[in-house]
């Protein structure tokens, strides 16, 4: 998710009692004033289709655009915001039914797709709901009892899925051909854990049933042809756009300029991602170029792709797509720059496909569906039989990544390693081998992402909140509570001492060094501050060090 500088009025709001620039020293770090800006941040951070400070975009320059679905009717309240805000609300020229059905390069101009409900954004300049960001945002909401806005945020994403295909990378129009990483059963089993959620439990049966099937249409995205990763049986991270850079990335040159320079001073890293080619190619070398590169003549991001005698070729564009698609732009995991990302059978990916189907099959026996619980069942045994083939690398006592197209394991140490503990499908011997390895990740500030330094935020010393999440509840659900405690104490501290610092919290943190010094050279290299998914798990830490137990589901 490529992340915006962040706006001065929101920074002004968000700084509660930020440093003074004659301060000789920062004041001490206290999780009370941790707390008071979080409690604050929501409101700050809530966006909804009749506010007009939430319709604009900042990777584009023309007048706001919002996008209704083909086929639903004009929302009352949308009558006057064309007016009031300068909005141009337009519908899609057709109905979606699934993730690539509608190219959105046919549009003249993007757009926000409309959401019936408010709905929470990470930070920044940002006015979209994004996919898995919302999760953990969403957990939040419901540790600090703002249990409406959790549930219209579920309610959101099935909207998502019932008009435009599938859970979105977010609501705009450039997003119509991906997904992120699958939490929406999660969302709904955590919205149906929380009484106050309905009146009465007829209610939520009612709720349910009538996002169940979406829920299986949202599942079904994962189990499509392109979704596959061979005759594993596991899934992988695809973008349905094409060979083309990302629309989002027109104003970005410099990303795919900088991947092209990184290549060129790294031959031997380089995986099929480079093609010789001019600069200004005649119409024979466009025609070649838009099968074995991008179409230069569909987009000025294609055609300014070019340094030094050099192109991308398609498969680091497809890679490029399908690593946006997992949330992890961008870490060197999936080869530089995460350019052979569509070849990999992800850990994070299909541990939560795994908890998906489990969740599943307990909805489906909510609902008296004794067969297709079975059936989700089944599914889930198949998968987590899948995993512990391809996936399980005794020798390392990881979990690693498996590149289906070269039939190897991957040797690159990720924290998703932990996800099969949070998801519960790991042994305890497997829970037990993959806890021994904390030493690989933990630092003074919490659990970094990798142990790789490759200047990508999505490496080491770097680490950001839902993956420190995940290996804590992992934790914690095997029975390492005091491993648990000890991380989460450690990564609520560098949140305090980092707002200590500058009245902030941020997407992001050094885990080396236990504050937000955070430089970047491979990638986006923005600090984000507001900071939805840091805000909500912050309050989660705070559950496991206070000894509450985090989740229901045990292994």
């Amino acid at each position: 998710m490529s992340r915006a500088h962040v706006s001065a009025a929101l920074a002004a709001a968000l700084m509660l009692g930020s440093v003074n620039a004659g301060a000789t020293s920062p004041p001490p770090a206290s999780p009370q004033r941790t707390l008071g800006y979080i409690h604050k941040a929501w409101g700050m951070l809530t966006r909804s289709m009749t506010d007009c400070k939430s319709l604009g975009d900042s990777k584009v320059n023309h007048r706001p655009v919002m996008y209704l679905p083909a086929d639903l009717p004009m929302p009352k309240a949308l009558a006057a915001v064309q007016q009031r805000c300068n909005v141009d609300v337009r519908r899609l020229p057709q109905p979606i039914q699934q993730l690539g059905d509608f190219q959105p390069t046919r549009l003249k101009q993007q757009g926000l797709l409309y959401l019936p409900h408010p709905y929470v954004v990470p930070g920044g300049k940002f006015n979209e709901m994004y996919g898995w960001d919302s999760y953990f945002i969403m957990l939040g909401l419901l540790a600090d009892q703002h249990v409406d806005m959790a549930r219209g945020m579920v309610e959101n994403f099935l909207f998502e899925v019932r008009h435009y295909g599938a859970v979105l990378n977010a609501n705009r129009s450039y997003y119509l051909t991906r997904s992120q990483p699958p939490f929406l059963g999660e969302m709904v089993r955590e919205v149906l854990a929380t009484p106050q959620a309905f009146a009465s439990k007829v209610a939520a049966d009612r709720w349910l049933a009538q996002a169940y099937p979406l829920l299986v249409k949202d599942y079904s995205t994962w189990t499509r042809k392109a979704h596959r990763a061979g005759d594993t049986g596991l899934a992988r991270y695809y973008g349905y756009g094409g060979q083309q850079p990302v629309i989002e990335m027109d104003h970005h040159v410099d990303y795919l300029t900088g991947v092209i320079k990184f290549l060129i001073r790294h031959p031997g890293m380089d995986q099929g991602y480079l093609l010789k080619a001019t600069q200004h190619p005649d119409a024979a070398e466009r025609a070649h170029l838009a099968k074995v590169s991008c179409d230069v003549s569909l987009t000025d991001t294609c055609a300014k792709a070019w340094y030094r005698g050099y192109r991308l070729s398609a498969r680091f564009y497809e890679g490029d797509r399908a690593m946006r698609e997992s949330g992890f732009d961008t870490t060197f995991r999936f080869g530089p720059y995460s350019g052979s990302a569509a070849d990999i059978a992800p850990v994070g990916l299909n541990s939560l496909l795994y908890r998906y189907a489990l969740d599943l099959s307990a909805f489906a026996k909510r609902l008296d569906k004794p067969q297709q619980a079975a059936r989700w069942q089944q599914a889930a045994d198949a998968r987590k039989a899948a995993i512990n083939r391809y996936l399980w690398q005794p020798a390392q006592g990881q979990f690693t990544d498996y590149n289906f197209v070269t039939g190897k394991a991957s040797h690159y140490a990720f924290i998703t390693t932990f996800y099969p503990l949070w998801a519960g499908l790991a042994s305890k011997a497997q829970a037990e081998a993959v806890r021994d390895e904390l030493p690989l990740f933990e630092r003074a500030g919490g659990l970094q992402t990798s142990t790789h330094d490759t200047g990508a935020q999505w490496d080491a010393p770097f680490g950001w909140a839902p993956t420190n999440w995940l290996a804590v509840a992992g934790l914690e659900r095997y029975g390492y509570i005091d491993d648990a405690k000890r991380v989460a104490g450690k990564f609520n501290a560098t949140i305090d001492r980092s707002l200590a610092h500058d009245g902030t919290i941020r997407e992001k943190y050094n885990m080396a060094t236990g504050n937000a010094d955070v430089t970047i050279t491979a990638g986006y290299t923005d600090n984000v501050i507001g900071f939805g998914w840091t805000n909500a798990v912050y309050l989660k830490m705070r559950q496991v060090m206070q000894g509450k137990v985090v989740d229901t589901i045990t292994p």
